[in-house]
């Protein structure tokens, strides 16, 4: 099944959600809706659903438009954040509901919905747990039972409203390599909204990065993170130091205290922490000289701030071998060279 989103606006009140939206997901396709609250991702994903009513645009499902079918209609299995389980009943008569309420001649026979339920518990590693109820499970094994329920109506499109959010950072990470095993498995279109930039790079075939109601970038997440079309996409995906200065000959160079060289032009550079090389010697190549104001060295890499001549911070990342050969200490002077920089002019990519 694919979805087609078609100049998608929605608004509530004066606050413009959408703004001519556009989209296309493939049949198959595990696509995230990354961007920070208030850009638009759960409106848009709650319209795909039909949860919501778009105020122009139109939704295609397999090139017929659905715009006016509800959720049950459009045969989208959804997974909310918080479950939404109900709590009087099992494991397996939450996952059979979906069945159990069709009419009757669309209802399979409880044979039937039996064995659908434990195959379902079986593929989600929960076989053995389907006469607890939702107070007896952990969260992770909870949510895993919402997206066993969503599955068992045979959706042809699953939708996720930030299924892992109000989960700890062990278990969402635990999750979501699930989510993306299961997902080459079932091979169901699905689309997932998080805020979590780590979650969409790892779980995702696509990425598309929104903010204030519109798409930013869409690609698959090696696209967006290593060639961002956009200082927004740059900054909200990982960790980056900026550098305000303007250009010199076409090229950005790095001066003495952290700025770039003056020249005609205003330009933003971004650097990521990891691009920065780290000497404690001048060796005559473009650098820039600072001090070490902090090291953190807990973990597979070292996290150093650096503060420039002119007080501006510089974050580097070092692994672990790197840092010792350094033998560097906080207060120490170093000079830092960027690998690897992104320039931005009046806010275009150059």
């Amino acid at each position: 099944m694919n979805i087609e989103l078609k100049n998608i606006s929605k608004n509530f009140g004066q606050f413009a959600a959408l703004k001519s939206v556009n989209l296309k997901v493939d049949g198959g396709e595990l696509v995230a809706l990354l961007g920070p609250s208030g850009s638009g991702k759960t409106t848009l994903l709650r319209i795909i659903a039909g949860l919501e009513t778009a105020d122009a645009g139109s939704v295609l499902y397999n090139g017929e438009d659905s715009s006016t079918k509800s959720l049950r209609e459009r045969r989208v299995g959804f997974v909310f954040q918080h479950y939404a389980l109900f709590r009087h009943m099992t494991v397996f008569e939450n996952i059979a509901f979906g069945l159990r309420v069709r009419p009757r001649a669309q209802r399979p026979s409880n044979a039937e919905i039996e064995d659908r339920v434990m195959k379902l518990l079986k593929l989600v590693q929960l076989e053995n747990l389907s006469h607890r109820y939702p107070s007896q499970l952990s969260g992770g094994q909870r949510q895993r039972v919402a997206l066993s329920r969503a599955l068992a109506v045979e959706p042809s499109v699953l939708l996720l409203d930030e299924p892992f959010g109000a989960l700890d950072a062990h278990v969402r990470k635990d999750l979501r390599r699930w989510l993306r095993k299961l997902h080459d498995e079932v091979h169901l279109t699905s689309v997932f909204v998080t805020h979590d930039q780590e979650e969409a790079l790892e779980v995702a075939d696509r990425v598309v990065v929104m903010n204030e109601g519109v798409i930013e970038q869409a690609g698959t997440p090696e696209e967006v993170y290593h060639h961002p079309n956009s200082p927004f996409v740059f900054r909200f995906l990982g960790d980056v130091n900026l550098f305000h200065s303007r250009m010199e000959d076409g090229k950005a160079r790095l001066g003495p205290n952290g700025h770039l060289k003056e020249g005609s032009e205003e330009s933003c550079v971004f650097v990521r922490p990891h691009l920065i090389d780290v000497k404690t010697q001048s060796d005559g190549s473009e650098h820039f000289a600072a001090r070490v104001r902090h090291i953190n060295a807990a973990g597979p890499n070292v996290k150093l701030e650096l503060m420039t001549a002119n007080g501006e911070a510089v974050d580097v990342t070092l692994t672990q071998e790197q840092y010792r050969a350094l033998g560097i200490a906080k207060n120490d002077q170093v000079f830092a060279t960027a690998r690897e920089m992104k320039v931005f002019v009046e806010d275009y990519s150059i």
